[in-house]
């Protein structure tokens, strides 16, 4: 869609909403991102939707989509690190004909390595997140666990059950942010032994929407400062160096929500400040996941560099005098 369509498919599902909250939405949308660039990476970069993990060890694992993975001791100079599985689990074929899987999330939780993962194809939302554990966190060593939450293009079914991210929240409650388009990003709440749906807990939040296209996916909940914010990838992602990705961010107080961005717009209602966005020849950076590093938090994106080849992207997360992520 080009940049005018956008805007005016944007402006018709505004229609709808008040005036104070459309000019505030506008007001929001206008923040400038960080006129900031990806840190210093070397070796092995390309990957989508990078997702980093810290073993005790010191060694840095970088999982993405594709089955891929990169390995790293210092942050900077990274290696190729073999495929996820070494053979994909089967239900995966059910939701994409080659077996692909996008989107992993990995985090060490309950004295285990756990990676939420997504099967899907472009474009439609029969989807479905699955779950693999592993004990050492390496790439080859996870077991799958099966499905965790489906979607499907039945009637009742507005989400898409794609991009999972484990949240545990300040009560170490277990949280599943996920979400792709259509009625935007959602979250349940999780058990801690299986780590699939809590079946005392059914209810699906809303935590994030935009009106046509409707474009708001990848998200990603991190805790700092007191508050959770929720990281979400405005816009287009996956044409190179058309990509249209960008990063945004809101905040709560409560993992549930409400998210509201910096001019206190909610996200469900369009709301979202962009922090990173495409600078010189960093092309749609998105995709995006939060570590916390023992120099502080650690930006992990993917962006299109200027041959529109995906590559890994890394910045220092600093915070303003309010609170605000800034990237670094």
């Amino acid at each position: 869609m080009q940049r005018h369509e956008h805007l005016q498919a944007r402006a018709g599902g505004l229609r709808r909403l008040g005036i104070a909250t459309m000019l505030a939405l506008l007001m929001s949308a206008a923040l400038p991102a960080s006129a900031v660039g990806p840190g210093a990476v070397s070796g092995s970069t390309s990957i989508h939707d990078p997702a980093m993990l810290k073993r005790s060890d010191g060694r840095y694992y970088v999982y993405g989509s594709h089955n891929a993975s990169l390995t790293s001791t210092d942050r900077i100079a990274f290696s190729d690190g073999g495929a996820i599985f070494a053979s994909v689990p089967d239900w995966v074929y059910g939701y994409n004909s080659d077996g692909d899987i996008w989107a992993p999330d990995v985090a060490y939780q309950g004295g285990r390595y756990l990676m939420y993962y997504t099967a899907s194809s472009f474009g439609v939302n029969t989807s479905a997140i699955g779950l693999a554990i592993s004990s050492t966190g390496a790439p080859g060593s996870w077991t799958d666990q099966g499905i965790v939450y489906a979607s499907s293009a039945s009637s009742n079914h507005d989400y898409n059950a794609i991009d999972g991210n484990l949240v545990v929240d300040a009560s170490q409650r277990w949280w599943l942010a996920f979400g792709s388009y259509w009625s935007g990003i959602k979250l349940i709440q999780l058990d801690p032994d299986t780590g699939k749906p809590l079946a005392s807990n059914t209810t699906r939040y809303s935590l994030a929407s935009r009106a046509s296209p409707g474009a708001v996916e990848a998200p990603f909940i991190h805790q700092a400062n007191g508050w959770y914010y929720l990281f979400v990838s405005f816009d287009a992602c996956c044409a190179g160096v058309d990509s249209t990705y960008k990063i945004a961010v809101g905040r709560a107080q409560q993992v549930t929500g409400p998210y509201l961005d910096k001019a206190g717009v909610d996200m469900r209602s369009g709301g979202g400040s962009v922090i990173h966005a495409t600078e010189g020849d960093m092309h749609g950076p998105g995709g995006q996941s939060v570590i916390n590093d023992a120099d502080g938090d650690i930006l992990v994106y993917h962006y299109y560099d200027a041959t529109g080849t995906p590559r890994l992207g890394i910045n220092r997360l600093g915070y303003d005098s309010a609170g605000w992520p800034v990237v670094q």
